[in-house]
């Protein structure tokens, strides 16, 4: 990891650092903070605590490639989203529907387990959509594309850093992009921050509880 290119201690920094730029949405009585497991819950959690806003979480899934986990094909969201980029190594159909297949059983395991909200309650509200970064934005980009089905009244991505040919990319597809480095041929998030461990079930769990638990006092 480059030490010298870190800018947060944690997603917990970065997040409360983001809050700062959303101040306009404070307390809020429609607004909900929507943050992509499971790193970006971690970041999103932060921002609702500031805000003073419902924490919710919304998966979605990378598809990637079978013999290299790394390299990104594409991305599916809710309601059948399906985000392909192949250029980096096209599938054959069968492979495709395959992969496919195991990353839809994933999605629903997460949603059911985080409980995800259903579309109908996202609609007519203000959505802040979180990840802990993004450099090729398929993920981003599907959870966008199945939010929009939900017609909320305004939709916005917050993220600490984040790809500057994405940020273009995705800039027309949202209400306002909230980053705090828009950076040049980004393809290790994890290099800017010094902490940026593994975030598990139990732990996105525990965080989406003591939120819920917060927002209620």
């Amino acid at each position: 990891m480059n030490w010298q290119r870190a800018l947060w201690r944690d997603r917990a920094e970065a997040g409360a650092q983001l809050a700062k730029h959303l101040g306009q949405w404070r307390r809020d009585p429609q607004a909900w903070v929507l943050g992509l497991p499971r790193g970006g819950v971690v970041v999103a959690a932060e921002i609702a605590r500031e805000l003073e806003l419902p924490l919710h979480s919304w998966a979605v899934r990378k598809l990637a490639h079978p013999s290299n986990p790394e390299l990104a094909l594409g991305a599916i969201g809710p309601g059948g989203v399906q985000i392909w980029d192949e250029p980096f190594g096209r599938l054959d159909d069968e492979l495709r529907q395959q992969l496919v297949a195991e990353q839809e059983r994933e999605l629903r395991r997460r949603q059911q387990l985080y409980g995800d909200p259903g579309v109908e309650a996202l609609r007519s509200r203000p959505l802040i959509v979180v990840d802990d970064g993004v450099a090729t934005g398929l993920t981003v980009r599907a959870a966008i594309q199945s939010l929009r089905a939900a017609t909320p009244r305004q939709l916005v991505l917050a993220v600490p850093v984040i790809d500057r040919q994405v940020a273009q990319q995705l800039n027309p597809q949202v209400d306002e992009l909230v980053a705090l480095a828009t950076v040049e041929d980004l393809w290790a998030v994890g290099s800017w921050y010094q902490q940026f461990e593994t975030v598990n079930d139990q732990q996105v769990i525990a965080i989406l509880g003591d939120a819920h638990l917060c927002h209620r006092r």
